[in-house]
């Protein structure tokens, strides 16, 4: 039987010991590659957020689109906008469709599925320029038979796919809600972004035959704008999103 306390069989057993752990440097080597290797797939995951989140913008803006060609078909016009205030439009009130009415006293338009109201005495501030005055997919209380009747054109929305804002006055907006997202930033505490809306400019227009429609997202210090002219993001800068325009 060896000698438990010989110098050689001391020394096989530390060799056999040191053989099982890990050196300070091979700890360090290891960390370096994980910290590496987390480096490589940072950049890779916050592109495929930044791919999500355009092609889910890409497709609330085609479900808006189908909503307004069904609008021209219906009512034989496109909804009127509020150029050159592009943003602040009254696309949702003519999607949805609205009623005249009496709201507290003051005259007012309703949504037909009364998710909206707004009184006409709010129409300068919601809608600067004074160019909205009412709205055409409308229906009239007390108007004769053959008085237009308003229809709905916008069905399925998400309740992240408009916003009842606040400032100056209470108008509700269609746009893209990137709330919660640490990628991407927007105006009103980067809650939700409108949509830029323009069928009269001919000066301006992408689509002359049609409409212009389009919303910008921030990532990283870029705007990406999803647009109904170009298939993918147009990257543009800008200081004002109610006024700009390519």
């Amino acid at each position: 039987m060896p000698d438990r306390n010989a110098p050689a069989f001391l020394a096989a057993r530390s060799a056999r010991r040191g053989r099982g752990a890990f050196s300070l440097i091979e700890l360090l080597v290891v960390i370096g590659v994980i910290v590496l290797l987390a480096g490589m797939s940072f950049p890779a995951m916050t592109a495929i957020k930044i791919a999500q989140a355009r092609s889910r913008a890409r497709a609330e803006l085609t479900h808006i689109e189908t909503a307004i060609e069904t609008y021209k078909t219906k009512l034989g016009f496109y909804p009127p906008d509020n150029a050159p205030n592009w943003t602040a439009n009254q696309l949702y009130y003519e999607l949805m469709g609205t009623r005249l009415t009496t709201i507290g006293g003051q005259q007012a338009y309703q949504t037909l599925d009364g998710s909206a109201q707004i009184a006409t005495s709010a129409f300068p501030a919601a809608f600067p320029g004074g160019k909205v005055t009412g709205f055409m997919n409308t229906s009239k209380a007390g108007a004769g038979d053959d008085a237009p009747i308003a229809v709905k054109f916008l069905t399925g929305l998400k309740a992240a796919q408009f916003l009842a804002a606040t400032s100056p006055v209470t108008s509700t907006v269609l746009g893209v809600s990137m709330a919660g997202s640490p990628l991407f930033t927007g105006p009103n505490n980067g809650e939700i972004v409108p949509y830029g809306y323009n069928s009269s400019d001919l000066q301006r227009l992408h689509n002359p035959k049609s409409f212009d429609l389009w919303v910008d997202i921030i990532a990283g210090g870029k705007t990406n704008r999803i647009s109904n002219w170009s298939t993918r993001p147009i990257f543009v800068y800008y200081t004002s999103l109610a006024t700009s325009y390519p």
